[in-house]
């Protein structure tokens, strides 16, 4: 393996002082591209969970200092170089060429309206939005936009597949409010305008107890693991406790995941009695998987825990039983405590199939060890790849074609109810499933009479979308 770092780290030395002069014919690159290229193809070489299945990602690859670098110059940027390198079946590995927006965003903060949407098509190029919630403290909170408004025109042009992105990211939206009406979605005059504004979102939008047949049910909605929230998320497991809640409804509906140790502490906040034990095991490539068995085994798996950072106490509700609302957009870290706490507790899941995705990635960056704190100053160039599958402590991963719900029931454009209320179908299908009282879900049972399918949702363009992910690189198999 050391060998293999030494030929790397000369063939960049040759990379980045070769002259062009034996051969004429050959492109004079940038040599600044060169670097990055050097260090793209090291972080895929060193952890990249699909290695394997990349024929030029071998050890013994190329044989001499020329074959590589004519590879790497054969490309014409960077992105598609890590294009050349990744699986193709690859839905979440990526590169940015601007690691502060991807560091923000898995902080938090982004630059929005506030309105999170989802957007349906509606034949085979107009598109319908509908809101599906306000972001607490954003421009968009008091304007009067709401859950379940619908939208066909942004700044006055009608959606679709062509101009969605464009409109939907001004930085000026104006949204033409529609509503249904039988089988036609018909503008109803009103007007919102909002301008962007960078925000920190708190990913915990509801928290609240539900006293209903007897029960006392905890519903918390949260929406991604941003770890900078964990004291918060911390905090409203303590209101539940102090509640004496009986049972509690998880919405992750709207949760496409995030860091991999707030998804193991709130698994740890919901059973309490399983720290020290396996929470996920981490499968990574053969190189990798082999190193640290050797060198860090502790890497190989996520247990459950009993505090948070600085030594906090986790705040455990002792539950033997939840209740998880999933849909589509619910994916990567939500699927893992789904997965993580079934060999543990009983897992219902309500709503609709999720996305299917198991694996983790880290963030590498051009520095000793691919640390940010070693950053290379020339470039803010990063990668994401995925580095390992993880599975739960009884070795099952989740499907790739998504978790189905045990309860299924979908958000519909006509009914999306209010959430956190007794009446919004999802939350009162899981209602139903805990007290067992089927009329509590009734009235969810509507029929649509338009035709019209998922397609993009906020958020669908940011560098974290649908990924889970860790903390940092936990050691490197060969020297950088």
């Amino acid at each position: 393996m050391k060998k293999r770092s030494l030929l790397i780290s000369s063939l960049l030395c040759s990379i980045l002082f070769i002259s062009c002069a034996d051969d004429m014919d050959d492109e004079v690159r940038d040599p600044q591209y060169l670097e990055i290229a050097d260090f793209i193809y090291r972080g895929m070489n060193d952890i990249y969970l699909y290695k394997p299945g990349i024929p030029q990602l071998a050890d013994n690859y190329f044989t001499n200092n020329e074959d590589y670098e004519d590879y790497l110059k054969s490309m014409d940027s960077p992105e598609e170089l890590f294009d050349s390198l990744t699986f193709p079946l690859d839905r979440f590995s990526f590169i940015t060429d601007d690691y502060i927006e991807l560091e923000n965003s898995f902080s938090g903060i982004s630059k929005t309206t506030g309105v999170d949407y989802r957007l349906y098509l509606l034949n085979s190029n107009d598109l319908v939005g509908i809101v599906r919630y306000i972001v607490p403290g954003s421009n968009a909170e008091g304007t009067g936009i709401e859950r379940g408004d619908l939208f066909m025109q942004i700044n006055g042009e009608s959606l679709n597949l062509d101009n969605y992105q464009s409109l939907l990211s001004s930085p000026s939206v104006t949204f033409s409010i529609a509503q249904l009406n039988g089988n036609l979605i018909e503008q109803t005059g009103e007007e919102v305008k909002i301008s962007s504004s960078q925000i920190t979102e708190n990913p915990i939008l509801l928290q609240k107890v539900i006293e209903t047949d007897g029960k006392k049910i905890g519903y918390l909605m949260y929406n991604s693991f941003v770890a900078d929230f964990d004291a918060q998320l911390n905090d409203a497991f303590a209101y539940f406790k102090s509640e004496n809640i009986n049972d509690l409804v998880l919405d992750l509906r709207y949760n496409g995941g995030g860091r991999v140790s707030s998804a193991t502490r709130l698994a740890s906040m919901i059973t309490g009695s399983n720290t020290g034990e396996i929470f996920a095991k981490k499968q990574w490539n053969e190189s990798y998987q082999n190193y640290l068995l050797a060198e860090e085994p502790d890497f190989l798996f996520d247990y459950f825990t009993d505090k948070i950072d600085n030594n906090v106490p986790i705040n455990k509700l002792n539950l033997n039983k939840l209740y998880v609302i999933g849909t589509s957009s619910t994916a990567s870290a939500s699927e893992l405590v789904i997965n993580g706490l079934k060999p543990y507790i009983d897992v219902i899941t309500i709503g609709t199939t999720t996305t299917g995705k198991s694996q983790a990635s880290v963030t590498l960056y051009d520095g000793k060890n691919f640390e940010r704190q070693y950053a290379n100053p020339n470039h803010t160039y990063a990668i994401q790849p995925l580095v390992y599958e993880s599975v739960n402590a009884n070795d099952i991963v989740v499907p790739y074609t998504g978790i189905d719900p045990d309860v299924e029931i979908a958000e519909e454009l006509d009914n999306f109810g209010i959430l956190g209320d007794l009446s919004e179908p999802l939350l009162a299908a899981a209602i139903a499933k805990i007290t067992g009282n089927s009329q509590a879900q009734s009235f969810a049972a509507k029929k649509m009479q338009i035709n019209y399918q998922e397609f993009k949702e906020r958020g669908a363009s940011k560098p974290d979308y649908k990924r889970m992910y860790i903390d940092k690189v936990p050691g490197i198999r060969s020297n950088n």
